[in-house]
C-alpha cells in the first residue's frame, strides 16, 4: 500500500475553452473555422452553464482541489474594456468550488487569446506583457478573496512549439527566431504577473498566495543509443523541460513548479542541420510501449525521472496535469496507478509534492484533435451533454478519499 501526505491535494483539471463552449471572441474560435477543422469547439461540454453539475461530480468523487482557467476573451472582450458580467460569472464559478470544499487552482492563460490581442500581433506585440498583466490584475483583484493558487501560463513551450516551430496552431508562424522571441515574452509575462499578484495580495493583506507556471515536461529518450541521439536528447531535455524554469527561478518568480506530464519523446536524428537535431523522432515503430489513442507512449518511468531532476530547484512541485486519452477505461486506471506509483516513489526520495490533478475531469475538446480523444474521468455525450462517471473515476475517488493506493 502506498500512502500519500495527509494534506495532499487531489482532483482533476479543465480549461475554459475546452469545456465551456461558445468562446466566440478568441483567436481559436476564428482559427478553427478558417482552418477547416473537422471538429469545431461549438458548445463543447457546455460547462459555462453546467459548472455546478460538474463540480457536484467532483465533490462526489472526493476531489479536494480543481484546476480551471478563466477565459481572457470573455473578461476583456475589447482592448481595455472589461466585462463586469463575466467577472461576476467567474466569481460565481470559484464560489461554487469553495462551497463544495474544493480548492480552486486558477489558470490565467490556457493557449487562447482575445481576438483584439491576436490582431495586434498576439505574443509578438511589443505591448503583449502589458496587456496580459493588466488583465491579470483585473481578474486577480476580483478573485483574490477566494483563490490561493494561481497558474500564470499553461504550457508555454507547447504553445511556442505548436504555433511558432511547427506552425500548426494559430497564428501558424514557422520561425525559430519568432519562437525564441515569443518564449521571452511569455517568460517576462509570467514574471510580471507573478510580481503583480504578490503585490496585490500584500496590499489587500489577503493572506498567503502561491503562484506558479504549468510546465509540460517530456522524457527525452534516444531511440538508438548513438552519440548524436544522446546529445540531441540531452539538448532537447534542457531546452524544452528546464531552460524556462531555470530562468524563472533566477528571477525568483515561482512559488511552486506546476508539472504536466503525459509521455516521452523517442529521439532519432535522421539528417543534418538544427531542425533535424531538435525535432526528429523515431519513425520506425521501435517503441513497444502501450500507447494512448493519440499514439503517445505510456512511460511512467519518465515521470519519476523528471520529478527527481526537479528536486534540485528546492521548490514544491504540483502535478497539474497527468492523464490518458483512451476508449479502454481499464487502461485509464492502469495509467493512473502506474503514474501514482512513480509519484509516490519520488515523494519517498524527497521531492516535495503538493498534489496530483488528473487531466481531465471531463471528456473535452482536444484542440486541433477535436472531440475524438477521451481523457475524462467522466464521459460526456456531446449530443445530450449527459455526464457518466467512469469506473476509473470511482477507483481514483477512493484514492482521493483515503490518500492511499491499496493495490498496484
Amino acid at each position: 500500500m502506498l500512502e500519500f501526505p495527509k494534506d495532499f491535494l487531489w482532483g482533476a483539471a479543465t480549461s475554459a475553452y475546452q469545456v465551456e463552449g461558445n468562446n466566440d471572441n478568441c483567436d481559436w474560435w476564428e482559427w478553427e473555422k478558417r482552418y477547416g477543422l473537422k471538429d469545431t469547439s461549438g458548445s463543447a461540454c457546455r460547462s459555462y452553464e453546467l459548472f455546478t453539475q460538474d463540480f457536484d461530480i467532483a465533490h462526489r468523487l472526493h476531489h479536494n482541489a480543481h484546476r480551471l482557467s478563466v477565459e481572457w476573451s470573455r473578461i476583456e472582450p475589447q482592448e481595455g474594456v472589461f466585462s463586469e458580467e463575466e467577472i461576476s460569472h467567474y466569481q460565481e464559478v470559484v464560489r461554487a468550488l469553495r462551497e463544495r470544499k474544493i480548492i480552486p487552482v486558477v489558470t490565467l492563460h490556457h493557449f487562447t487569446n482575445p481576438l483584439w490581442f491576436s490582431r495586434r500581433g498576439g505574443w509578438q506585440d511589443a505591448k503583449a506583457c502589458f496587456y496580459f498583466v493588466r488583465f491579470v490584475e483585473k481578474i486577480v483583484e476580483a478573485l483574490s478573496d477566494q483563490v490561493r493558487y494561481w497558474v500564470t501560463i499553461n504550457e508555454p513551450m507547447v504553445y511556442v512549439y505548436q504555433s511558432y516551430v511547427l506552425g500548426l496552431w494559430p497564428p501558424q508562424e514557422k520561425s525559430f527566431s519568432l519562437a525564441r522571441g515569443v518564449t521571452t515574452k511569455l517568460l517576462n509575462a509570467h514574471v510580471q504577473a507573478y510580481q503583480a499578484i504578490h503585490r496585490l495580495y500584500e496590499q489587500k493583506q489577503s493572506g498567503p498566495v502561491f503562484v506558479g507556471i504549468a510546465k509540460n515536461m517530456q522524457a527525452f529518450v534516444p531511440c538508438i543509443s548513438t552519440a548524436v541521439n544522446r546529445c540531441a536528447a540531452a539538448v532537447r531535455d534542457y531546452l524544452y523541460n528546464y531552460e524556462l524554469l531555470l530562468k524563472i527561478k533566477k528571477r525568483k518568480a515561482m512559488d511552486f513548479i506546476g508539472v504536466n506530464y503525459y509521455t516521452r519523446n523517442l529521439v532519432e536524428v535522421r539528417g543534418g542541420g538544427m531542425g533535424h537535431f531538435l525535432l526528429d523522432i523515431c519513425q520506425e515503430e521501435h517503441s513497444h510501449l502501450p500507447r494512448n489513442t493519440l499514439g503517445w507512449d505510456i512511460y511512467p518511468e519518465g515521470f519519476f525521472q523528471i520529478l527527481m531532476k526537479l528536486k534540485s530547484f528546492n521548490l514544491p512541485v504540483f502535478i497539474l496535469e497527468n492523464g490518458i486519452c483512451t476508449l479502454d477505461d481499464a487502461q485509464r486506471w492502469d495509467f493512473v496507478l502506474s503514474h501514482l506509483q512513480s509519484l509516490h516513489r519520488a515523494i519517498s526520495e524527497g521531492v516535495p509534492v503538493l498534489g496530483y490533478l488528473y487531466w481531465s475531469l471531463l471528456d473535452n475538446y482536444e484542440w486541433d484533435k477535436g472531440f475524438a480523444p477521451r481523457f475524462g474521468l467522466v464521459e460526456v455525450d456531446y449530443k445530450t451533454q449527459q455526464r457518466t462517471i467512469r469506473e476509473s473515476a470511482l477507483k481514483f475517488a477512493e484514492v482521493c478519499h483515503t490518500g492511499k493506493v491499496v493495490s498496484l
